[in-house]
This record gives structure tokens, sequence and C-alpha cells, in this order.
């Protein structure tokens, strides 16, 4: 998504699909719907990646060990 161009593709169709009210109970739906299937998107994403990368549970708790520094490291 480009931000300099403006409203992305979903943005312009979601614009053009909802261009009438709807009740509060039907936008909490509609914005569930929407967080799940980006949740489920990341989901399948990781799991493509820790397929190719061939990592498992062992690299998750490689990961929790580690110490994340920011900033400066002197």
């Amino acid at each position: 998504m480009n931000s300099e161009k403006g409203l992305s593709n979903l943005q312009l169709e979601l614009l053009k699909v909802f261009s009438f009210d709807i009740s509060d109970e039907q936008l909490r739906e509609i914005k569930a719907m929407l967080a799940n299937y980006f949740a489920k998107k990341v989901t399948s994403d990781v799991d493509k990646l820790f397929d190719e990368k061939g990592w498992n549970l062992d690299k998750i708790e490689e990961w929790s060990e580690e110490h994340m520094r920011t900033g400066d490291n002197k």
C-alpha cells in the first residue's frame, strides 16, 4: 500500500460497500470478521515461515531466552 496515493483498494471497496448506515451491532460484527480474517492471514504466514525455515517450539523457546537490547549497547 502506497500512502502517497491516498486510499488503498480495500478502503475504496469498503467505502462503496458500506455507503449506508448500519447498526452498532453490525459494525461490531464486521470489525470482528475483519480482525479474524487478518489474524488468520498472519497465522497462516507465520506457519508457512516456520515450515520453510524448519522451525518448531524449540525455536520459540530459544527466542524467549534471548536478551533483546535497544539503544546504545555500551
